[in-house]
């Protein structure tokens, strides 16, 4: 298992390829070339609800009593679902409180939903953690990133979170043949690294380009349309219980959209897709046709200059993709990928339930 930027006392001063450096184009001709629906999830998700839960329970056999009493959480608890991406106090046992092979099976957790590309977004945000322990001292810690098990491994209903500063993934397995990913929340501050010797790093930096040549893209009767502020919200409008602030979509429809514009939204959607499983991949597509693709709206709100705050959104009736940099000088990213229908299996585990009413 790699190490680089990982163990609870390496404050990532490494620099991890991240897609941020593929060239655009590139992206375009692999999304164009794969964003197809999928058949045949619930078996594929079959396969991964294995895999996760043996992994799960790899880990747990590593850890002591007193470990194993920080990560286990009762499924139903409250906590579950309380997700943030503050700095804040967390429940769970911290990477820093690891022993080394105990971080490696951590790791090994994380890569049965998340590919490399997606374990060095991981990297990437506690790389940047370093930076501000550099800039700010030491209340900045790379290792402060806390790990939950919900339930049992194996056992119906459960789940697990990783959560820290700029970082919330959460994943549910609320039934047979369902593996929820979302909420995914992954920050970047500071979203271009300007000096030292991670200098012109962009954790997030492939999604903004796209965006920008999305609506560089549009005719101005489009821009107009999918410009739907003049300012930035300074916050990604679905944060933790803020669900309901959305509203309906609002800006352009893909249905709208000439074939290279609709392309770039499909491959914007693509860069979270991209950290994900081969087989969770499949499933998550799915879900996005499922909801007819032409349907999504995609939003811009602020400025359209470089270097300005600016935010923008790909939303569909469930499936919602959000990105504000408007903190710190418009260098202060927060992102995420819910599905409003499904965010912690809350679809599946409600018909799990009124199948089993005495429980």
């Amino acid at each position: 298992m790699p190490h680089d930027g990982w163990h609870p006392h390496d404050h990532g001063k490494g620099h991890p390829h991240h897609h941020a450096h593929e060239r655009p184009t590139r992206r375009l001709v692999l999304a164009a070339a794969t964003f197809l629906p999928f058949g045949g999830a619930s078996a594929q998700s079959a396969d991964a609800q294995q895999r996760i839960a043996d992994q799960a329970n790899r880990l747990l056999a590593l850890l002591d009593d007193r470990q194993r009493r920080q990560v286990l959480i009762a499924f139903d608890s409250a906590n579950r679902v309380d997700w943030h991406y503050i700095p804040r106090s967390r429940s769970g046992l911290s990477l820093g409180e690891m022993a080394p092979a105990q971080a490696d099976a951590a790791r090994a957790l994380f890569a049965t939903v998340l590919n490399e590309q997606g374990l060095k977004l991981l990297d990437g945000v506690r790389l940047l953690e370093g930076v501000l322990r550099e800039q700010q001292g030491s209340w900045r810690d790379p290792g402060r990133y806390y790990l939950s098990v919900f339930g049992m491994p194996g056992r119906f209903p459960w789940g697990w979170r990783f959560e820290g500063h700029h970082l919330s993934l959460n994943v549910a397995l609320p039934a047979a043949g369902h593996v929820a990913v979302t909420p995914f929340f992954v920050g970047a501050h500071p979203a271009t690294v300007r000096d030292g010797s991670n200098k012109g790093f962009r954790l997030l930096g492939s999604a903004e380009d796209l965006a920008r040549q999305i609506m560089t893209g549009l005719n101005d009767l489009q821009r107009r349309t999918a410009l739907i502020a003049n300012r930035s919200f300074g916050e990604i409008v679905a944060s933790p219980q803020r669900e309901q602030d959305l509203g309906q979509p609002r800006g352009l429809e893909l249905g709208a959209m000439d074939g290279a514009s609709r392309q770039r939204v499909e491959a914007l959607v693509e860069t979270f897709l991209a950290t994900l499983t081969p087989d969770l991949v499949a499933s998550q597509k799915q879900r996005v046709m499922q909801q007819g693709l032409d349907r999504f709206r995609f939003a811009w709100a602020g400025s359209l200059t470089p270097g300005e705050a600016y935010y923008f959104r790909v939303h569909g009736p469930a499936t919602l993709i959000e990105h504000d940099n408007t903190q710190n000088g418009a260098n202060h990213i927060h992102s995420v990928w819910r599905d409003l229908a499904s965010d912690f299996g809350h679809d599946a585990l409600a018909e799990h339930y009124r199948r089993q009413p005495h429980r």
